[in-house]
């Protein structure tokens, strides 16, 4: 038996393949499913099944491209609803693989079809469980996603999972191996750890949500407080996981169509695409086609796009580094954004070669930032999540963070100049390019964030209560 976690960092997501004598089984795959053939092809195996934990919200897995590849049945747990062809699984059923054995251990709460897979090795003890969003490291999934759809509040579902992991997950051994479906900076929990792997009985000791003693009250309110709205994309992924969707191979061959510049032009003016630019922040800085929107491709980059752009219908022509398209276009897919038109032939080079209008963001130095504050008052806009400003920020500085700066607009000058930063600079450019969209030039964006303005002396609060925030 082998069992290999295939972690995503940008989506914080982890898929898994198993394998027993010549039989292989994927959860929860990615998209582009071309490494789990891979793998097969390697162990000269075949993969039998493909077991979706539930309907992710946060990315589009590669579940309808994959059965598609292989033949193999796609297994869901008990309530889920979806539109083509799968196996819904019952609460204990057993599914061989090999010489082991996957067993349904429906597990709602998170949402309602949620479902935990375990894992029983060649001699029929416990090994590891799948968990899914229903338990994390650290966390466990919150209860609010699915609220909508199951006609319930988010303290019901709250309640059933309390249920469903004392249940269902808790009775087992402390020696069972837990690999959930997302670790630290997904926004399907709040509080996971950074390791991707770890052992239930550390979990039963590290973990709020199993603390032994908590009450079902003690439970609904650790776990619902302090939720943040979901992205605007997560209701589009789970209707694309529910209902299917275009194959990779076909998105891919849309998206990487190489465009020139009066090509490229035409389109973004014919179709009201976003022109989405995905190279370094200092590059995109330094000039970038007027009313673009910067997410570089080195940052936590799908997730960004679904919460800024949110339509996952929206037409998108990138300005990618060269030699990087197909990546764009691949991760865009991710999180469902398969209405990408091209790119542009020659990056940006190209663009100002033919003497294309281009624009730039004025971007200064921590020390530069210093001596200015030193010498007046300046606007300063802070746009990390607001638990980061609760921390320690400039002191008189505006907290707008990037997750919802559509909603701050209001708040910036009209024409006096003010200062933008984040941690490290990369939402800070996402920021400009985003006030620079809707016609707010005055930005002075500070290189380096938070970081670079610590250490040049510049001097910032201490921590404050959250209750004293305005």
């Amino acid at each position: 038996m082998r069992v290999e976690q295939i972690y995503t960092g940008c989506l914080a997501q982890g898929a898994y393949y198993i394998e027993s004598n010549g039989e292989a089984a994927i959860i929860d795959p990615l998209r582009e499913v071309k490494p789990y053939l891979n793998k097969a092809k390697l162990d000269d195996a075949e993969i039998k099944y493909i077991f979706e934990t539930h309907f992710h919200a946060d990315f589009v897995s590669g579940h309808v491209t994959l059965a598609k590849e292989t033949s193999a049945p796609i297994i869901y747990g008990p309530n889920a609803d979806p539109s083509f062809d799968a196996v819904i699984a019952k609460d204990g059923q057993e599914f061989k693989l090999g010489e082991v054995t996957i067993v349904v251990l429906h597990t709602p709460g998170h949402t309602m079809e949620s479902t935990t897979y375990l894992l029983r090795d060649e001699n029929g003890k416990d090994y590891a469980i799948f968990s899914g969003d229903t338990l994390f490291l650290g966390d466990v999934g919150r209860p609010d996603l699915a609220q909508k759809a199951e006609d319930m509040t988010q303290e019901q579902l709250a309640e059933t999972l309390y249920d469903s992991l004392r249940e269902k997950i808790m009775p087992l051994g402390d020696d069972v191996i837990v690999y959930p479906a997302h670790g630290a900076g997904s926004a399907c929990g709040k509080n996971m750890m950074k390791e991707t792997v770890d052992t239930l009985g550390n979990q039963k000791k590290m973990n709020y949500a199993l603390r032994e003693d908590m009450t079902k009250e003690e439970f609904v309110k650790e776990v619902t407080d302090g939720l943040l709205p979901p992205p605007q994309y997560f209701p589009l992924n789970v209707k694309l996981n529910k209902e299917g969707y275009d194959d990779i191979d076909v998105v891919l061959e849309r998206g990487t169509k190489a465009l020139s510049p009066d090509v490229f032009e035409a389109i973004a003016n014919e179709t009201g695409a976003v022109v989405l630019d995905v190279r370094h922040q200092d590059d995109f800085a330094k000039g970038h086609i007027p009313r673009s929107i910067f997410i570089g491709l080195d940052g936590s980059f799908a997730p960004w796009v679904g919460a800024l752009i949110a339509d996952v219908q929206q037409p998108i022509l990138l300005v990618t580094p060269a030699g990087r398209e197909e990546e764009a276009v691949t991760r865009l897919s991710r999180v469902g954004f398969d209405n990408t038109l091209g790119y542009l032939k020659g990056g940006f080079e190209a663009w100002k070669k033919a003497a294309m209008e281009y624009d730039t963001v004025s971007s200064i130095s921590a020390t530069t930032f210093k001596e200015t504050l030193e010498e007046e008052k300046v606007p300063v806009f802070d746009v990390r999540k607001e638990s980061e400003y609760v921390s320690e920020h400039i002191k008189e500085s505006n907290n707008t963070p990037l997750d919802f700066i559509n909603d701050h607009l209001a708040e910036f000058p009209d024409s006096k100049p003010f200062y933008v930063h984040c941690a490290g600079g990369y939402r800070s450019m996402i920021a400009s390019s985003i006030l620079k969209s809707r016609g707010i030039h005055n930005i002075i964006d500070v290189a380096g964030g938070f970081e670079k303005i610590k250490e040049v002396g510049i001097p910032v609060t201490d921590y404050i209560c959250p209750s004293t925030l305005k």
